[in-house]
């Protein structure tokens, strides 16, 4: 069972990068800084809108305009993101995560479960042509390879999944995961978009107000840790992003009124 924690979110209607707070800080020394990013928060800023707030925005105008993202997370992803302080540091992180050197360990839930409990789906990713922003399994896309291990299920109607990815494809998860015909709740590019809504699984219950609000109505995929190489020392570090508020809500109330069959 996973150790959980709370916390925060950014609301999908904030619109402003002086609104937008600072990430926790989940670790930090002269070299590296690494944050817990809250799903909805951009990393770069957007082409299409410069005005959206993204979190090294935030980071330039805050702590220090030389900091630079070492890799990318979804926007409605939550989790680790490790920034460099410095041109050499940030040098040694790419080289790593270009060379998959970097240990990337994601949990996701999912509608319904994999029908294996773990397994490597190995396809390859291209841009979709017919849909802007979007990826797609291609033959003569490049080579993505994704692990994945199902630690828990309910009745086989949902599952939190960890993901192992060796390759650093975009939306990389989100497709792979999709192929097996169970993907990760609140995805709308490769699912149906829909939340975890607490009547589907628990007996009886009836919500109040005219709309029932889920218990995680975003892209529920966390990037738990990175394991790497620190630049200076050259000694394995491990950085962890503890579950957000929003993922804690959703499996206690899975765990209480789902009927977990347990680790498969």
């Amino acid at each position: 069972m996973l150790e959980v924690v709370a916390a925060s979110t950014i609301p999908a209607n904030m619109a402003r990068r002086d609104q937008t707070p600072l990430p926790a800080v989940l670790y930090e020394d002269d070299h590296l800084l690494a944050l817990d990013k809250p799903s909805g928060l951009l990393i770069a800023p957007d082409r299409w809108d410069k005005d959206l707030p993204n979190l090294m925005q935030v980071v330039h105008e805050r702590l220090d305009p030389e900091y630079a993202n070492a890799h990318r997370l979804d926007r409605d992803a939550s989790g680790v993101v490790l920034l460099a302080k410095h041109a050499e540091a940030l040098r040694d992180l790419r080289r790593q995560f270009d060379a998959h050197g970097v240990g990337k360990c994601y949990v996701a839930l999912t509608r319904p479960a994999p029908i294996q409990s773990a397994g490597e789906i190995s396809k390859p990713l291209a841009a979709d042509p017919a849909r802007l922003g979007r990826m797609r399994v291609s033959s003569k896309g490049k080579e993505s390879i994704t692990h994945y291990e199902v630690l828990e299920n309910w009745n086989r109607r949902y599952a939190l999944l960890r993901l192992i990815p060796l390759t650093g494809r975009t939306h990389q998860l989100r497709v792979h995961i999709a192929q097996l015909g169970c993907p990760i709740l609140g995805d709308a590019f490769y699912g149906d978009g829909r939340g975890l809504l607490l009547s589907e699984f628990k007996p009886g219950y009836k919500h109040t107000g005219a709309v029932e609000r889920p218990l995680i109505g975003r892209l529920a995929l966390h990037a738990q840790s990175l394991t790497f190489r620190h630049p200076a020392t050259g000694q394995e570090l491990t950085i962890e992003s503890p579950l957000p508020k929003d993922f804690q809500i959703a499996l206690k109330n899975l765990r209480r009124f789902a009927g977990a069959l347990g680790k498969k």
